[in-house]
């Protein structure tokens, strides 16, 4: 697909994932126009990492998911919309479920309207697994049943829903990317990889929850592309299409491996605070991603050891974002 002078609008660009799909459609000649949450300070979030000559190409756009004609204005003019702005922490969601619907679902509904109104050529819509919950079958296709075990995962459920529906009923052309479990430079101290090389980092003894439940870690440049090649389908009839690499590890190995690469023998206490809230927790997550492979021609390039060395890099050389002290790790 060519994106040179395409407009392309992103929400939730200053995310971990949406820093980067903003970079790389700078990279590639979109004009692209980047939708912030509004703060007081630090708008920017992640991509103040990007550098100033991709910044300079950037229109920014500060504001409100929830509010609909700050949302209304930023779509206005765009061809293709990526939609990655939510509220994803899912110990959050129990705290405040009604933010989290707001921001997640109502949201939704406000750059859909925004979108048929606009009629714009094709809306990215983003999905996470977790919409899956615990794995009933293995690995997960994009029909596997899904399943709101937290307040978080039931938001992107209906926000999903409503993309569909939107497609169906008002022919608002759009594809929903399901991501597993991205990690890579740039990502949240609260996340459990950078949880775990940071705490690594300062010594040899980890706090940590449950080292049972496996996932399917996909790194962040293998994710954007999925993205952008899930994008140059063509699709607009609401399809999902998972972007996972179709291999499992538990946390425990992981942690094995963040030790391996930092040549240290981990010793793992466990911290019931950094359990997850009862029954949200997600046993089993591995992608079946062959739709995206045979359709959209994305593969996974990067292995998980080679994605932990980069990360474990990128981590040591910020330490003061993920200094321990800052996040009680």
């Amino acid at each position: 697909m060519n994106w040179s002078g395409r407009p392309v609008l992103v929400t939730g660009a200053g995310g971990f994932i949406g820093s980067q799909l903003t970079e790389e459609l700078v990279r590639r000649g979109a004009r692209v126009r980047a939708f912030l949450h509004y703060r007081v300070t630090d708008e920017r979030a992640s991509l103040n990492w990007s550098p100033p000559e991709i910044l300079d190409e950037i229109e920014f756009v500060s504001g409100d998911l929830r509010d609909v004609e700050t949302v209304a204005r930023a779509v206005r003019g765009s061809d293709r919309v990526f939609h990655l702005g939510a509220l994803i922490g899912i110990p959050y969601s129990y705290r405040s479920p009604r933010d989290v619907v707001e921001t997640n679902v109502t949201g939704t509904l406000n750059v859909l309207q925004a979108c048929r109104d606009a009629a714009i050529g094709q809306l990215v819509h983003t999905s996470t697994s977790e919409v899956y919950g615990t794995a009933r079958t293995v690995p997960i296709r994009e029909d596997h049943p899904l399943q709101g075990q937290s307040p978080y995962s039931a938001s992107k459920i209906g926000a999903d829903h409503l993309v569909e529906s939107f497609s169906r009923s008002f022919e608002v052309p759009a594809v929903i990317v399901r991501p597993f479990n991205t990690y890579g430079p740039r990502q949240s101290a609260r996340a459990i990889i950078p949880t775990v090389i940071s705490q690594a980092l300062a010594g040899d003894t980890l706090r940590l929850g449950s080292l049972d439940p496996t996932r399917d870690f996909n790194f962040v440049g293998d994710t954007v592309n999925g993205f952008l090649d899930v994008a140059a389908s063509g699709v607009t009839n609401a399809e999902v299409f998972n972007i996972g690499t179709g291999t499992e590890f538990s946390i425990g190995e992981m942690v094995d491996r963040v030790g391996q690469i930092l040549g240290k023998q981990l010793r793992v206490e466990h911290d019931p605070q950094r359990m997850r809230p009862p029954a949200s927790e997600v046993e089993r997550l591995i992608a079946d991603a062959s739709k995206a492979r045979e359709r959209c021609g994305w593969e996974p390039q990067v292995t998980f050891d080679e994605g932990l060395q980069r990360t474990v890099a990128w981590i040591s050389e910020h330490l003061d974002v993920y200094r321990p002290s800052a996040y009680g790790v």
